[in-house]
């Protein structure tokens, strides 16, 4: 019974599950574990997954598998135990012996049914024969398990000790972390404080990994919700995607069946004219055909006459020939007005190019992630000090952008009173700033292509156009016939911006010319009386922030109004100043006499106000977005950036 006993606490046992192999898979190592530890430690590796290979929890070798283009559930089907280890389970694991009926009344010859099993003697016990082992000092002790509620027997693993290998580990030593016996308790940690016995520690341990199997399992509904959710998006974007390319093919086809209408057009005006003048050089060629034949009938006469020997007939033609008769008879020359000398395409290349870039199938906008989200709590990150060396004056921070230059997040900001525009960058963990004076007072801004701003000066009636490296470099100046003060870029060929006198947004193209007026309503009730700042929408909409009428405009480029917020109360405003649209829609506007930043939806709804005097906004002109979830308002001589998680 002993030998049973042994036999299947140290070799018949799984180290993993502490309990007898369940489907037993022995590795190449000779390391033998059940089927369903090893399937489940290996998923937890991810060097044996990408190995396909089976992990040895002991020593960590590798075992190579014969299917590993099947699931990692079924890698271990095909590894079997060695034959020594499926001899001894088949001999003296669980079911080899019979727990029906009594071992002891079996030896006498008896079938009394068995009720109990004792687990160091490896044998099924009546109840009268379980009485008498329980009054025997040396087996009242034994683990014995009752047969009535299940028929599995249930093996307690022992653990020997690494270093006293004749004794069963029983104690843990707290102070230490580590389970010894009892020899090793008198030895080693006869000084440790908190020395217990395993079975003492039991019920809290078992709470403890009770909690932990709650957490685990809670993690795991929490994982495999989030897995239903991630699956179902990828759907949602799949059909979505699939939207969007017929969109975007839709709007190609639209674009190429107006540029064919105009194609054919032209080869209809060219097939017309091209006939006419093909006619009009047929007839002049048929007509000079008969005149050929006429020339030649006179120069018979001629030659009859000078033949004929006839003195009145010979005066009589060079009479003919001296009034221009001769001649006469042939085919009148007749000359036609507008007849067509030669056809050409003039092709306007410049034309063509702009008309391209202004041409929209459409925008593709992505949303991250990380963009800024407007419910998220801000955090001042930092503060840029607008003033540098060389300003004359405080500085006057009126309007700004953000750009990514090689990577690098910079800052533009014009500062009227010191007629400069700056870039503030940080480049190699080093601060850096550029200052380029313009010979005005720069007040608006606007994001042009390939890391260009375009910049207003109203006082001189100037545009000028700034290379961003971050450095800045002057690339040209515009006149202008107003005096503009906001600016926004609509397509990579048009810009809006507004002008105080007369109130209007003007649509202009890149020599300055105004290809469209916009001045709202009566003089009674004017909505634009002083458009101060501007910006574009995602939808290609300007939004405008009125100063004398105190509200915010949304218009088509066409001139109509898409929304007006004006209010009243605690969501009105007493000086909208810097405006700017979000990669969401949503609408941020400054109000620099009430010292804060309104968040409106894209529909032009009041939603909070975004920053106030608390957050340390005083008098906020300029405001902008930029990546990394950032926001950027202007103050009196600073920059503040706000970080939005």
């Amino acid at each position: 019974m002993a030998t049973s006993q042994k036999l299947t606490e140290h070799f018949l046992t799984c180290t993993i599950c502490t309990e007898v192999f369940d489907k037993p898979c022995t590795l190449v190592c000779n390391h033998t574990f059940c089927r369903k530890c090893l399937v489940n430690y290996t998923k937890t590796r991810p060097e044996a997954i990408s190995a396909k290979s089976l992990l040895c929890p002991f020593c960590s070798k590798m075992t190579k598998v014969s299917a590993p283009e099947r699931p990692v559930e079924e890698w271990a089907d095909d590894v079997k135990p060695i034959f020594v280890i499926q001899g001894l389970l088949d001999s003296f694991g669980p079911g080899s012996k019979d727990t029906t009926h009594c071992s002891y009344c079996k030896e006498e010859g008896e079938t009394t049914p068995a009720t109990s099993w004792c687990s160091v003697c490896d044998d099924a016990l009546c109840e009268l024969c379980i009485r008498v082992h329980r009054r025997i000092p040396s087996s009242r002790h034994h683990d014995v398990v009752d047969l009535s509620g299940e028929t599995k027997v249930r093996v307690k693993r022992k653990v020997m000790c690494k270093i006293h290998k004749d004794e069963n580990i029983k104690y843990i030593c707290k102070d230490c972390e580590t389970a010894v016996c009892q020899t090793c308790c008198t030895i080693h940690h006869r000084k440790c404080d908190l020395v217990v016995e395993i079975e003492s520690e039991i019920p809290a341990m078992k709470t403890e990994l009770r909690r932990n199997k709650e957490d685990l399992l809670k993690k795991h509904d929490e994982m495999k919700a989030h897995v239903r959710k991630q699956t179902s998006k990828v759907d949602e974007a799949l059909t979505h995607y699939l939207q969007i390319e017929s969109n975007i093919k839709s709007a190609g086809l639209k674009a190429i069946e107006a540029i064919k209408v105009k194609e054919w057009k032209l080869l209809a005006k060219l097939k017309e004219m091209s006939g006419r003048h093909i006619g009009e050089l047929k007839a002049d060629i048929k007509s000079g055909e008969m005149s050929v034949q006429m020339y030649q009938q006179q120069a018979e006469l001629i030659d009859q006459t000078l033949q004929s020997e006839c003195d009145m007939g010979v005066y009589e033609m060079y009479q003919g020939c001296e009034a221009g008769d001769v001649e006469a008879v042939g085919v009148a020359d007749v000359k036609e007005k507008r007849r067509i000398a030669r056809i050409m395409f003039r092709q306007d290349t410049d034309k063509l190019s702009r008309a391209l870039d202004d041409l929209q199938l459409g925008e593709i906008d992505v949303l991250y992630e990380d963009v800024l989200d407007l419910k998220a709590t801000h955090v001042l990150q930092d503060t840029i000090n607008v003033r540098v060396a060389g300003d004359t004056q405080g500085a006057c921070p009126t309007d700004m952008t953000v750009l990514v230059v090689n990577g690098t997040d910079t800052v533009v900001v014009t500062d009227y009173s010191n007629k400069s525009v700056k870039s503030f960058y940080t480049r190699n963990k080093q601060h850096g700033h550029s200052r380029l004076r313009v010979g005005g007072a720069p007040f608006g801004i606007t994001k042009l292509k390939n890391n260009q701003v375009a910049v207003t000066m109203p006082v001189s009636s100037r545009i000028v156009t700034i290379q961003v490296n971050p450095d800045l470099v002057l690339l040209s100046t515009i006149t202008t016939s107003k005096k503009y003060q906001g600016i926004t870029s609509l397509t990579p060929s048009t810009l809006a911006a507004s002008s105080y006198y007369p109130p209007s947004v003007d649509i202009l193209d890149m020599t300055g010319h105004v290809l469209k007026s916009i001045c709202l309503g009566q003089p009674s009730r004017c909505i634009l009386k002083y458009p101060y700042c501007l910006c574009t929408t995602r939808t290609g909409n300007i939004l405008v922030s009125d100063r004398g009428s105190r509200c915010v405009v949304c218009l088509t480029p066409k001139g109509d109004v898409v929304f007006n917020y004006s209010t009243t109360g605690n969501t009105s405003l007493e000086f909208p100043c810097g405006i700017t649209s979000t990669s969401t829609g949503d609408i941020l506007v400054t109000d620099n006499s009430l010292h804060r930043v309104l968040h409106l939806t894209e529909s032009g709804q009041f939603v909070r106000n975004m920053l106030t005097s608390q957050d340390g906004v005083q008098n906020p002109s300029g405001v902008c977005v930029g990546g990394r979830g950032r926001m950027y308002v202007c103050m009196s001589d600073i920059v503040k950036v706000f970080t939005l998680k």
